[in-house]
Protein backbone atom coordinates (compact mmCIF):
# COMPACT_ATOMS: atom_id res chain seq x y z
CA UNK A 1 0.00 0.00 0.00
CA UNK A 2 1.43 3.84 -0.53
CA UNK A 3 1.31 5.52 2.74
CA UNK A 4 1.32 9.60 1.08
CA UNK A 5 1.59 12.42 3.76
CA UNK A 6 -0.13 15.38 2.85
CA UNK A 7 0.02 18.89 4.53
CA UNK A 8 -2.92 20.63 2.31
CA UNK A 9 -6.88 20.10 3.36
CA UNK A 10 -7.52 21.32 -0.50
CA UNK A 11 -5.05 18.78 -1.61
CA UNK A 12 -7.31 17.16 -4.71
CA UNK A 13 -6.91 13.63 -3.49
CA UNK A 14 -8.94 14.47 -0.18
CA UNK A 15 -11.59 15.01 -1.86
CA UNK A 16 -13.65 11.88 -0.42
CA UNK A 17 -13.32 13.45 3.01
CA UNK A 18 -14.15 17.30 2.48
CA UNK A 19 -16.89 18.87 4.63
CA UNK A 20 -18.18 15.54 6.46
CA UNK A 21 -20.53 17.93 8.49
CA UNK A 22 -22.59 18.72 5.59
CA UNK A 23 -25.15 16.46 6.21
CA UNK A 24 -27.15 17.80 2.56
CA UNK A 25 -24.05 17.31 0.52
CA UNK A 26 -23.21 14.09 1.54
CA UNK A 27 -26.31 12.64 1.06
CA UNK A 28 -25.90 13.60 -2.43
CA UNK A 29 -21.88 12.37 -3.25
CA UNK A 30 -21.67 9.31 -1.13
CA UNK A 31 -24.18 7.30 -2.74
CA UNK A 32 -24.11 8.52 -6.27
CA UNK A 33 -20.54 8.30 -5.52
CA UNK A 34 -21.13 4.44 -4.04
CA UNK A 35 -19.14 5.11 -0.88
CA UNK A 36 -19.88 5.78 2.86
CA UNK A 37 -17.72 6.85 6.09
CA UNK A 38 -15.91 4.39 8.36
CA UNK A 39 -14.54 5.95 11.22
CA UNK A 40 -12.16 4.71 14.38
CA UNK A 41 -10.06 1.49 14.06
CA UNK A 42 -12.98 -0.80 15.24
CA UNK A 43 -15.23 0.38 13.01
CA UNK A 44 -12.78 -0.20 9.82
CA UNK A 45 -12.39 -3.66 11.82
CA UNK A 46 -15.77 -4.75 11.72
CA UNK A 47 -16.01 -3.63 7.68
CA UNK A 48 -13.66 -5.41 6.71
CA UNK A 49 -14.32 -8.01 8.56
CA UNK A 50 -18.12 -8.39 6.75
CA UNK A 51 -15.65 -8.36 3.83
CA UNK A 52 -16.16 -4.39 2.65
CA UNK A 53 -13.91 -2.99 0.46
CA UNK A 54 -11.28 0.36 1.52
CA UNK A 55 -10.76 3.49 -1.36
CA UNK A 56 -8.43 4.99 0.97
CA UNK A 57 -7.67 5.67 4.49
CA UNK A 58 -7.18 9.09 6.34
CA UNK A 59 -4.81 8.71 9.48
CA UNK A 60 -2.80 11.06 11.78
CA UNK A 61 0.60 9.92 12.20
CA UNK A 62 0.37 8.06 15.71
CA UNK A 63 -2.82 5.76 14.15
CA UNK A 64 -0.40 4.73 10.91
CA UNK A 65 0.88 1.28 12.27
CA UNK A 66 -2.58 0.78 13.58
CA UNK A 67 -4.07 1.37 10.00
CA UNK A 68 -1.75 -0.43 8.46
CA UNK A 69 -2.05 -3.74 10.60
CA UNK A 70 -6.05 -3.06 9.64
CA UNK A 71 -5.55 -3.20 5.69
CA UNK A 72 -3.04 -6.09 6.06
CA UNK A 73 -2.42 -7.00 2.20
CA UNK A 74 -4.46 -4.90 0.87
CA UNK A 75 -1.40 -2.92 -0.80
CA UNK A 76 -3.81 -1.01 -3.47
CA UNK A 77 -5.44 1.17 -1.40
CA UNK A 78 -3.64 4.62 -0.74
CA UNK A 79 -3.27 6.06 2.79
CA UNK A 80 -3.23 9.55 3.62
CA UNK A 81 -1.65 10.76 6.63
CA UNK A 82 -2.11 14.02 7.88
CA UNK A 83 -1.98 16.36 10.81
CA UNK A 84 -4.80 16.72 12.95
CA UNK A 85 -5.03 20.67 11.76
CA UNK A 86 -5.50 19.69 8.57
CA UNK A 87 -8.19 17.07 9.32
CA UNK A 88 -10.02 19.42 11.12
CA UNK A 89 -10.10 21.68 8.48
CA UNK A 90 -10.91 19.14 5.69
CA UNK A 91 -13.44 16.99 7.34
CA UNK A 92 -15.48 20.28 9.46
CA UNK A 93 -14.58 18.58 13.09
CA UNK A 94 -12.19 16.89 15.48
CA UNK A 95 -11.39 13.74 14.48
CA UNK A 96 -10.27 12.24 17.74
CA UNK A 97 -10.64 8.43 16.45
CA UNK A 98 -7.55 9.52 14.37
CA UNK A 99 -8.15 7.11 11.33
CA UNK A 100 -11.45 7.73 8.43
CA UNK A 101 -11.78 5.12 5.91
CA UNK A 102 -13.52 5.90 2.37
CA UNK A 103 -15.33 2.61 1.59
CA UNK A 104 -17.15 0.98 -1.41
CA UNK A 105 -21.36 0.71 -0.73
CA UNK A 106 -21.64 -3.00 -1.14
CA UNK A 107 -24.43 -4.08 -3.36
CA UNK A 108 -27.83 -4.72 -1.20
CA UNK A 109 -29.53 -7.71 -0.89
CA UNK A 110 -32.81 -8.76 -1.93
CA UNK A 111 -35.69 -8.57 1.06
CA UNK A 112 -35.88 -12.54 0.60
CA UNK A 113 -32.19 -13.31 1.32
CA UNK A 114 -32.19 -11.04 4.03
CA UNK A 115 -34.80 -12.66 5.60
CA UNK A 116 -34.21 -15.92 4.99
CA UNK A 117 -34.33 -17.53 8.37
CA UNK A 118 -35.47 -14.04 10.20
CA UNK A 119 -38.20 -14.88 13.41
CA UNK A 120 -37.51 -11.17 15.00
CA UNK A 121 -37.10 -8.11 12.81
CA UNK A 122 -36.90 -4.14 12.87
CA UNK A 123 -38.55 -1.93 10.26
CA UNK A 124 -37.61 1.54 9.84
CA UNK A 125 -39.80 3.36 8.50
CA UNK A 126 -39.43 7.43 7.57
CA UNK A 127 -36.85 7.66 10.59
CA UNK A 128 -34.77 10.78 9.77
CA UNK A 129 -32.33 10.93 12.36
CA UNK A 130 -29.24 9.35 12.03
CA UNK A 131 -28.06 8.82 15.49
CA UNK A 132 -31.05 6.94 16.40
CA UNK A 133 -30.47 4.67 13.30
CA UNK A 134 -27.69 3.94 14.62
CA UNK A 135 -28.73 3.47 17.78
CA UNK A 136 -31.47 0.58 16.45
CA UNK A 137 -28.71 -1.10 14.69
CA UNK A 138 -26.90 -1.59 17.82
CA UNK A 139 -29.80 -2.92 20.01
CA UNK A 140 -30.59 -5.06 17.22
CA UNK A 141 -27.15 -6.68 16.92
CA UNK A 142 -26.89 -6.73 21.06
CA UNK A 143 -30.80 -8.17 21.66
CA UNK A 144 -30.89 -10.42 18.96
CA UNK A 145 -32.48 -9.14 16.15
CA UNK A 146 -31.99 -11.36 12.89
CA UNK A 147 -32.33 -8.35 10.26
CA UNK A 148 -33.24 -4.81 9.80
CA UNK A 149 -35.52 -4.00 6.94
CA UNK A 150 -35.39 0.34 6.23
CA UNK A 151 -38.07 2.15 4.93
CA UNK A 152 -37.67 4.28 1.50
CA UNK A 153 -37.37 7.29 3.01
CA UNK A 154 -35.42 6.87 6.43
CA UNK A 155 -31.91 7.74 6.86
CA UNK A 156 -29.05 6.14 5.62
CA UNK A 157 -27.48 3.22 8.22
CA UNK A 158 -24.30 3.86 6.19
CA UNK A 159 -24.18 7.89 6.75
CA UNK A 160 -21.08 8.46 9.00
CA UNK A 161 -22.85 9.03 12.40
CA UNK A 162 -24.96 6.10 11.79
CA UNK A 163 -22.27 3.83 11.37
CA UNK A 164 -20.73 5.44 14.32
CA UNK A 165 -22.97 5.81 16.82
CA UNK A 166 -23.76 1.79 15.95
CA UNK A 167 -20.48 0.68 16.89
CA UNK A 168 -20.11 -0.65 13.28
CA UNK A 169 -22.80 -3.10 13.79
CA UNK A 170 -24.80 -1.67 10.49
CA UNK A 171 -21.78 -4.38 9.18
CA UNK A 172 -23.32 -6.69 11.73
CA UNK A 173 -26.53 -7.27 11.23
CA UNK A 174 -28.35 -8.39 7.77
CA UNK A 175 -30.19 -5.22 6.45
CA UNK A 176 -31.86 -3.55 3.28
CA UNK A 177 -34.16 -1.23 1.90
CA UNK A 178 -37.89 -1.79 1.75
CA UNK A 179 -39.96 0.14 -1.35
CA UNK A 180 -42.92 2.32 -0.78
CA UNK A 181 -45.75 1.08 1.37
CA UNK A 182 -48.18 -0.86 0.86
CA UNK A 183 -45.41 -2.89 -1.47
CA UNK A 184 -43.69 -2.83 1.62
CA UNK A 185 -46.29 -4.32 3.75
CA UNK A 186 -47.06 -7.03 0.89
CA UNK A 187 -43.29 -8.05 0.48
CA UNK A 188 -42.81 -8.31 4.54
CA UNK A 189 -46.25 -10.37 4.47
CA UNK A 190 -45.09 -12.49 2.05
CA UNK A 191 -42.33 -13.88 3.40
CA UNK A 192 -44.20 -14.85 6.67
CA UNK A 193 -43.81 -11.92 8.71
CA UNK A 194 -46.63 -10.79 11.34
CA UNK A 195 -46.38 -6.95 11.29
CA UNK A 196 -46.72 -5.47 14.50
CA UNK A 197 -46.12 -1.56 14.62
CA UNK A 198 -45.21 0.17 17.43
CA UNK A 199 -47.47 2.93 18.31
CA UNK A 200 -50.48 4.81 20.16
CA UNK A 201 -54.29 3.17 19.25
CA UNK A 202 -57.33 2.94 21.02
CA UNK A 203 -57.37 -0.19 19.81
CA UNK A 204 -53.53 -1.52 20.39
CA UNK A 205 -52.80 -4.08 22.47
CA UNK A 206 -50.08 -4.12 25.51
CA UNK A 207 -46.40 -5.33 24.71
CA UNK A 208 -46.82 -7.13 27.40
CA UNK A 209 -49.49 -9.30 25.96
CA UNK A 210 -48.14 -9.25 22.22
CA UNK A 211 -45.56 -10.69 23.96
CA UNK A 212 -46.84 -13.83 26.07
CA UNK A 213 -47.45 -15.65 22.99
CA UNK A 214 -46.13 -14.26 19.84
CA UNK A 215 -46.42 -15.20 16.34
CA UNK A 216 -43.58 -17.19 14.98
CA UNK A 217 -42.12 -14.47 12.84
CA UNK A 218 -42.70 -11.14 13.91
CA UNK A 219 -41.48 -7.47 11.79
CA UNK A 220 -41.53 -4.53 14.72
CA UNK A 221 -42.52 -1.40 12.76
CA UNK A 222 -41.28 1.73 14.23
CA UNK A 223 -41.36 5.34 12.92
CA UNK A 224 -39.75 8.43 13.15
CA UNK A 225 -39.95 10.65 16.05
CA UNK A 226 -42.39 12.92 17.37
CA UNK A 227 -44.96 11.86 14.27
CA UNK A 228 -44.48 8.16 14.84
CA UNK A 229 -45.79 5.77 11.86
CA UNK A 230 -47.29 6.88 9.01
CA UNK A 231 -50.65 6.46 7.95
CA UNK A 232 -49.85 3.54 5.05
CA UNK A 233 -47.38 2.04 7.64
CA UNK A 234 -49.80 1.69 10.01
CA UNK A 235 -52.87 0.69 7.66
CA UNK A 236 -50.21 -2.41 6.54
CA UNK A 237 -49.91 -3.47 10.00
CA UNK A 238 -51.69 -6.74 11.77
CA UNK A 239 -51.39 -5.49 15.41
CA UNK A 240 -50.86 -2.27 17.14
CA UNK A 241 -48.86 -2.70 19.57
CA UNK A 242 -47.95 -0.46 22.77
CA UNK A 243 -45.38 -0.24 25.23
CA UNK A 244 -47.05 0.36 28.40
CA UNK A 245 -45.72 4.11 30.44
CA UNK A 246 -46.14 5.77 33.98
CA UNK A 247 -45.32 8.58 35.07
CA UNK A 248 -47.81 11.00 32.46
CA UNK A 249 -44.98 10.23 29.88
CA UNK A 250 -46.68 8.49 26.70
CA UNK A 251 -43.80 7.36 24.79
CA UNK A 252 -39.82 6.46 24.44
CA UNK A 253 -37.45 7.66 21.93
CA UNK A 254 -37.84 5.40 19.04
CA UNK A 255 -34.41 3.48 19.42
CA UNK A 256 -35.24 2.99 23.49
CA UNK A 257 -38.84 2.15 21.94
CA UNK A 258 -37.22 -0.79 20.01
CA UNK A 259 -34.66 -1.96 22.87
CA UNK A 260 -37.42 -2.24 25.14
CA UNK A 261 -40.08 -4.57 22.30
CA UNK A 262 -36.65 -6.42 20.72
CA UNK A 263 -36.35 -7.50 24.50
CA UNK A 264 -39.36 -8.61 25.59
CA UNK A 265 -39.78 -10.57 22.17
CA UNK A 266 -35.88 -12.02 22.24
CA UNK A 267 -35.98 -15.79 21.32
Amino acid sequence: MSVIRIDDPLEPRLADYRDLTDVRLRRMLEPAGGLYMAESAKVLARALEAGHQPRSLLVQEKWLDDALMLLGERGDVPVYVVPAEVAEKLTGYAVHRGLLAAMHRPELPSIAEVLTGARRVLVLDEIVDHTNVGAMFRGAAGLGADAVLVGARCADPLYRRSVRVSMGTVFQVPWTRLPEWPQAGDALRAEGLHLAALALADDAVSLDDFAADPPERVALMLGAEGDGLGRKALAAADTIVTIPMAGGVDSLNVAAAAAVAMWALRV
